[in-house]
């Protein structure tokens, strides 16, 4: 099993873009088939070092973490999403 975790920084970090931003995120479940799980948090706290949101995405292997990477719905919909609003990110993957 794979963790892929993202913590995105936004460049508006505005309550309805986080929302927005967070449902974008979630509606990986259904439309994305090697997730095997996904968790979508918003930052309450705003601190200086804080990130806006979290992404977490459990995959079978490396295999379906690559097809994760070039599903369709996850480049077409929510990357060209992701690259419009956020102003960086950072990643860790890793096996359960």
């Amino acid at each position: 099993m794979i963790k892929h975790i993202v913590c995105f920084k936004l460049k508006d970090n505005s309550e309805e873009n986080c929302t927005k931003t967070a449902d974008i995120l979630k509606s990986m479940k259904g439309n994305v088939p090697t997730l095997l799980d996904i968790e979508v948090g918003v930052d309450f706290l705003h601190s200086q070092r804080s990130y806006d949101i979290i992404l977490q995405v459990t995959l079978e292997s490396e295999d379906k973490l690559e097809e994760y990477q070039n599903d369709a719905y996850h480049c077409d919909v929510v990357k060209k999403h992701m690259h419009s609003v956020m102003e960086s990110s950072v990643a860790v993957d890793y096996i359960l």
